[in-house]
């Protein structure tokens, strides 16, 4: 997936009007959003297609897939129907799940991410221990997309040794929690921006800015 800017906005907000507006105005900077729960649950997986439509872009629904196969294999048919290109899926639910994410991203001829570790303090408690093992089985699976976090380098470079050169990550945490861009993009293809840009009093300019000190 080429990414313009290396800058993923994740458009976590609560209303089309709302979303429509961010990426009018900042839809020369980028042509990849990130799509969550919170707009996808206030305005419907029809939100997907909308800001497709308008905006031409790339979308990567943030849902985070983490049931047994059965209901992975729904969920990310569901959303693969409503026009996403990429889902993001957890690993510590183990290859059986994951496989039904990978094989219904197939089907469609679609994308998934394979979520390694996250980029909030809580995720040292539990999910750090065993990062390392989801990149693995990753791996093992053929998976060539991953998400790693930009809040802790030395972990984001661990993953990248493991996943291989070829591999293409995204971080999370670049911003509001405190990663740095330029940093992140010496292990990633992209980062993952989304309340230093949306909720800035001219998304444009913070826009531009950021993508300078990437420079």
């Amino acid at each position: 997936m080429k990414i313009k800017n290396s800058l993923i906005l994740a458009l976590d907000v609560m209303s089309e009007s709302e979303a429509v507006e961010i990426c009018d105005s900042i839809k020369d900077y980028i042509d990849t959003i990130k799509i969550g729960y919170p707009l996808a649950l206030a305005e419907g997986l029809e939100i997907i297609s909308k800001l497709k439509d308008k905006f031409g872009f790339k979308v990567i629904c943030d849902f985070k897939v983490a049931d047994i196969d059965a209901t992975n294999s729904k969920i990310c048919d569901e959303t693969f129907k409503a026009g996403a290109d990429a889902i993001i899926c957890h690993g510590f639910v183990g290859s059986d799940s994951v496989q039904a994410c990978l094989d219904m991203a197939n089907k469609h001829e679609k994308e998934i991410f394979l979520l390694t570790e996250m980029s909030h303090p809580g995720a040292k408690m539990f999910l750090q221990k065993d990062a390392e093992k989801i990149a693995e089985m990753g791996v093992d699976m053929g998976i060539t997309n991953y998400v790693a976090p930009a809040t802790r380098l030395d972990r984001l470079s661990i993953i990248r040794d493991i996943v291989g050169d070829n591999a293409f990550i995204i971080s999370p945490g670049v911003g509001k929690q405190g990663g740095d861009g330029k940093k992140t993009l010496e292990y990633s293809n992209a980062i993952i921006v989304g309340r230093s840009i949306y909720e800035a009093d001219n998304p444009k300019i913070a826009c531009e800015n950021l993508i300078q000190s990437l420079k």
